[in-house]
This record gives C-alpha cells, structure tokens and sequence, in this order.
C-alpha cells in the first residue's frame, strides 16, 4: 500500500504543490477464488480483498472545479482531467479518457447527505493491473467514493455504498457488472474470503489463515476490455436461458430443469445457462469445503470451474489455459482457474505454501509469456489512510 501511497503523494505535490493533500485513501483489488459470471445472475461467489490498492490523495477547493490526475500505468489519455461539479442542470456525462468515466459516475451518483459535491484537485494512483481481471476499475470507483465520503460525508451504509458504485459502472463506462467486484472491495476482512450472496447480499466470512496455505495469482499480462461487446453479450444470452426456463434469474434453475428445456434454447444459450447453474452449485460446495478445510475438493472444484468458462461460456483463452495447465501439475497444487472477466488477465492457484516458488518457477519455464505473480492473503476492505 506505501507504493501507490507514495507516488500519488509525490505527483499530487508536483501538479498542485501547496501543504496538500489533507485526505488519502484507499480501495483493495480482489480476486474471486470460485463463483464467475454467476454473481449478474443472483449466484453466489466467493472472492477476497487484495492488498493491491488503488489510493487517492487530494484536497478540495472552492471554485466549483474537480481536477483529477491519474498516474496508472495504461490509462487513456490525457491522465488529467478538469470538469466542473455536478448540479442539477448541469449533470456529469460519459466521455474521453476513459479511466475518468469511473470517477465521474461516481460523483454523479453519489449519496451525499449534506449539499452537493464540493470541488477537489486529486491524485490516483494504483497497484491494481490494468486489465488484469482484479478489478482496477471497482478499486478506483471505491476509492473515489470513500474521498468522496471525507469531504462531504454520507449516511455511512456499506451496502449503499457498493451498490452506488455498481451503478457508476452501468451508466458510465457501460459496463452492466454484478455486485460481487464493489462489494468485495467495500466489505473486504483481512484473512478471510466472503461467500456472498449476490441476491441477498448476505455475507459469510470463510478464514483463510492457514499458513500452509497460499493463493497465486498469476498475471498473463493479456489485457482484457469489458466494455466491449463480450460481456453485455453473456449477460444477455443468461437472461434469454432463464426467461426460456420460466425463471427470474438462472440462481432459481436446477441443472434438472436445463436439461427439461434443452430443446427451447439455442445450443450457445443452453451453454451459457449450463455454466450459471453448475457454477453456482461448484461455489456453494466450495465454500463448504474451504470452511472443512478440505483443499483437495475446492481444487477441483476449480479446476472444474476454469473448464466450463472455457468450454461452456467461452471466456477463457489460450494463455489462461496454459497457465491453468502448468500449475496443476506441480505436486502440492490444489486447483487453479481463470479468474475475473476473462479473455485474459489472470489465474488464481490454491496451492501448499511450501510450493509457492517452485511452482511460479514451473510457470516461467514452460509459459509462452511473460507472467507476473502475486502470492497472497485476503486483506481489508476501503478505507482511510493515517496521516
């Protein structure tokens, strides 16, 4: 966290200079350990914060201006952006550079209970990868809402808050997400996964503190865009297999009732829903294996999982594949799978501590790539950064 700390501190004195910045604070990454594409379909999922944090730094000003500079290493251009703040008449709108859209949607919609929006100069800076498939882009809108909760405080509701940064997400950058990716980053518990329930909301922390046991994340550095027309396209194809099926939401469909139906689905459809519906299920005997500690079942829980996002909902990709590949068969892997989005990005690996190295070894040796590697614990959830 002292990284992006630094460096958003050390460029907010360059472009604003002054005693600034009076607030700093931050919002973790996450990784999702199993439960992908099931979280827009009322699923459950089971991720855990990351200690890869976006930070923000700034001080607010008085003349109706924002001015923000972000220093991630593949933003759009230009990194420095000027708006004035939202009113009534005059509400924010979606536009170039893109990384900008994420705070902007947030300020739009934020919850605030005492007047507007104040103007502010700010600095973002993050640890986050780009397109990674950690969710840079939820850390960022958490990040701007907690600065935005130092300035001009809101109720303090966690769920409202994540819930507002979903909506920034729908109706600036055009990305129709779950819930699973700002909830996480909200409502992140050092040394434990949430088994969340994307319906409800409802939350059951799962420690993850055995010091036999790590996660990798590795990074194929293949960069994945969301907002492109992959993923409107799944959620779209999830909701013709559920109104097919007579049903809310695929979280309401049995494997049972798929298979009743086969015949009034297109075949992409009947995939699609065969992925929901068995992720769904993997995810909930996931968690039940975590909390018995039996790793060799949620391994192949994943390792299930990665399978049907390749062959089922067709987001994986050849680099993912290999990275899955290579991993499980170092002994003392558990499982490993694609993790995030997809169509690049990164895999997580649920592996024995005392196999950490050998394995990212194994992955340099035989990888066609040049992957980087994160060996990791489940840290906290957004919040303010001490003087």
């Amino acid at each position: 966290m002292l990284v992006p700390e630094k460096e958003a501190r050390r460029v907010y004195a360059k472009n604003f200079g002054g005693n600034g910045p009076d607030i700093a604070v931050f919002a973790p990454g996450r990784v999702n350990l199993i439960g992908e594409h099931t979280d827009y379909n009322g699923g459950f999922v089971l991720p855990m914060a990351l200690p890869l944090v976006t930070v923000m730094v700034g001080t607010r000003r008085d003349d109706g201006k924002i001015c923000i500079v972000t220093t991630a290493e593949g933003a759009d251009e230009p990194k420095k952006v000027e708006f004035k703040t939202p009113s009534a008449d005059s509400p924010l709108t979606p536009g170039a550079p893109k990384w900008a859209n994420y705070v902007k949607g947030v300020i739009q919609h934020y919850r605030v209970s005492g007047g507007p929006v104040p103007g502010f100069n700010a600095v973002v800076a993050t640890s986050v990868p780009l397109g990674g498939g950690l969710s840079s882009s939820a850390s960022l809108e958490v990040a701007s809402y907690t600065f935005l909760q130092q300035l001009c405080p809101d109720d303090g509701d966690l769920v409202q808050k994540a819930l507002t940064c979903q909506k920034a997400e729908h109706t600036f950058p055009g990305v129709p997400c779950g819930i699973m990716d700002q909830f996480i980053s909200v409502m992140g518990k050092e040394g434990q996964a949430l088994l969340i329930d994307c319906r409800s909301l409802e939350v059951k922390p799962l420690p993850l503190t055995d010091p036999k046991l790590s996660v990798l994340i590795t990074n194929s550095n293949v960069r994945h865009e969301l907002t492109g027309s992959e993923y409107p396209t799944r959620r779209r194809q999830c909701e013709e297999a559920a109104k097919a099926l007579g049903k809310e939401s695929l979280r309401d469909a049995s494997m049972e009732e798929l298979e009743a139906k086969k015949d009034s689905l297109s075949e992409v459809c009947y995939r699609r829903a065969r992925h929901v519906i068995s992720e769904i299920e993997r995810t909930t005997k996931a968690a039940e294996a975590l909390e018995n500690g039996d790793y060799q079942l949620f391994g192949k829980l994943m390792v299930e999982s990665h399978n049907s996002l390749r062959d089922d909902y067709e987001v994986s990709c050849p680099e993912l594949d290999e990275l899955v590949s290579i991993a499980v068969e170092v002994p003392g892997v558990y499982g490993s799978r694609m993790t995030g989005g997809g169509f690049g990005g990164c895999t997580v690996t649920l592996l024995e501590t005392s196999v950490a190295e050998r394995t990212k070894e194994r992955i340099k040796e035989k990888f066609r790539g040049s992957p980087s590697f994160y060996i990791t614990k489940p840290s906290a959830g957004s919040g303010v950064l001490p003087d």
